[in-house]
């Protein structure tokens, strides 16, 4: 299989676009946000004239209270990536969803459980103490993650707290065995880059785009159709502060400077993650032909004609 990542507004999509209808592919979503019905806009998912130029999977899965985890993510991608294999074409699955592709490509770290009533517990203290109360107490009994994660992590500090208070040791002496673990697929990891500024400048003009095409809008349906603001969903990115915009508690130029610094700043944690991963190779987004080139030699496809539809693929953010 191929993965395709890379951080958000790079061309992702654009490239797997690209690369499927060159070389006879089909696009497995890996973003997990973009399994839910009604959340388009604000995830940049691929409109229905993308989808008919090439088989795509994963998306529109579900409703947008239903819970849908790193392991499910893998059951599901398991399963496509098995099917378009088996049609002798190539799975493209794209994505930033970190913990998602990690699933994918190693399976999820073997932990011992946790026992219900201290989870509750913990989780009760969360929302009574706050998620930097936790972590003060993270750094008391495990100093070595307590220094990994961000004090208003929540779910990772829940995670690491749980984890040395059931079992003794620290999470990462887990993830550190896990980290051995053989791949669970022959795999080719693509994550596009770009410089800097450049990024930046398009993730902005994303983030004007999106409101153009009717972002609030597509937030105000959601929430008319009875979905509580504080489902998971709904606390991501862009649409938390579309929320806190039709609630009255930002107003509209402070709504998209603030969409946009957030997705400034978690384009450059995707980043930190790719660079840091001694299985994905750099190439640059605006290079279609390398692209394709790369996947092409990976698998051994021989070399056809390409589609001009595709020619200005990198031309919209």
């Amino acid at each position: 299989m191929v993965l395709i990542s890379g951080p958000t507004a790079v061309g992702k999509s654009a490239a797997a676009l690209m690369a499927a209808e060159r070389l006879e592919g089909e696009i497995v979503n890996g973003d997990s946000l973009q399994v839910y019905r009604g959340f388009d806009i604000g995830t940049a998912k691929p409109d229905a004239a993308e989808r008919a130029r090439v088989p795509h999977h994963l998306f529109d899965l579900l409703e947008p209270d239903e819970p849908f985890n790193a392991l499910d993510f893998q059951a599901a991608a398991d399963r496509v990536i098995g099917e378009i294999t088996g049609r002798g074409r190539i799975p493209l699955v794209v994505g930033g969803t970190g913990l998602y592709l990690k699933a994918l490509l190693f399976g999820l770290c073997e932990m011992p459980p946790v026992d219900a009533g201290l989870r509750s517990e913990l989780e009760f203290r969360l929302e009574r103490e706050g998620a930097p109360a936790l972590h003060e107490e993270l750094g008391r009994r495990d100093p070595q993650m307590a220094a990994r994660l961000a004090p208003r992590d929540r779910t990772r500090v829940l995670r690491a707290l749980e984890t040395v208070i059931s079992t003794g040791k620290s999470l990462a002496w887990y993830q550190e065995r896990h980290r051995f673990t053989e791949p669970r697929f022959r795999f080719l990891h693509l994550y596009l880059e770009m410089e800097r500024a450049e990024l930046y400048r398009r993730i902005n003009l994303r983030v004007e785009k999106m409101l153009e095409k009717g972002l609030v809008e597509e937030v105000e349906k959601l929430l008319a159709g009875g979905w509580d603001p504080d489902l998971k969903p709904l606390k991501s990115i862009g649409y938390r502060q579309v929320v806190d915009y039709l609630a009255g508690r930002l107003d509209y130029d402070a709504m998209v400077a603030d969409i946009q610094q957030a997705t400034r700043r978690y384009a450059k944690r995707q980043l930190t993650w790719l660079r840091h991963d001694r299985f994905a190779r750099a190439v640059p987004a605006v290079d279609a032909d390398r692209i394709t080139g790369m996947i092409r030699e990976f698998f051994a496809v021989p070399e056809k004609v390409p589609n001009p539809s595709v020619a200005k693929v990198f031309d919209h953010v």
